[in-house]
């Protein structure tokens, strides 16, 4: 039963994260091509919020519930598969942190623009582009695992 549970908690996790990413490079991406600095800011804010409540805790859940059911399954995390996933696992977060560093910049700036009525500065759309490259293999890496959790092919 515990594993049952764990591969619940496993999968559950995998899908906040994956939705959650997706669902604030979608809408940053969208508040970022408006002209609407209201906007930009409230999403900029929602982006570091969303991270801190739901990308980090299903971070945290993957890499636990990940190495606690290759355990129980008798794999070594020096196999195969599971090798790939942790190296992808810690490709996405050698992106993601410094992605979040970003976000948490870009947030102040904006809110900075806000109160003062300025224009976003060019460091601002430094940051998104740094960003957004920062996304991509971040992403990739997110899709190649759960496929490799799914198929679990021979490697």
């Amino acid at each position: 039963m515990t594993y049952l549970w764990l591969k619940w908690a496993h999968i559950l996790s995998a899908a906040v994260l994956f939705g959650t990413g997706l669902g604030i490079a979608w809408f940053k991406y969208r508040a970022d091509r408006s002209s609407d600095l209201a906007m930009i800011a409230g999403m900029s804010r929602l982006t570091v919020m969303a991270d801190w409540l739901f990308t980090t805790p299903a971070v945290i859940v993957q890499f636990v519930t990940g190495v606690w059911l290759a355990a129980l399954r008798g794999l070594g995390l020096t196999e195969g598969w599971v090798l790939a996933a942790l190296v992808l696992y810690f490709v996405a977060g050698a992106c993601w942190i410094p992605a979040v560093v970003l976000q948490i910049r870009m947030r102040d700036i904006a809110q900075r623009c806000l109160r003062t009525g300025a224009p976003l500065p060019p460091e601002y759309l430094r940051y998104r582009r740094v960003w957004t490259l920062l996304g991509w293999p971040a992403f990739g890496a997110i899709l190649v695992i759960v496929y490799l959790m799914i198929f679990k092919p021979a490697l």
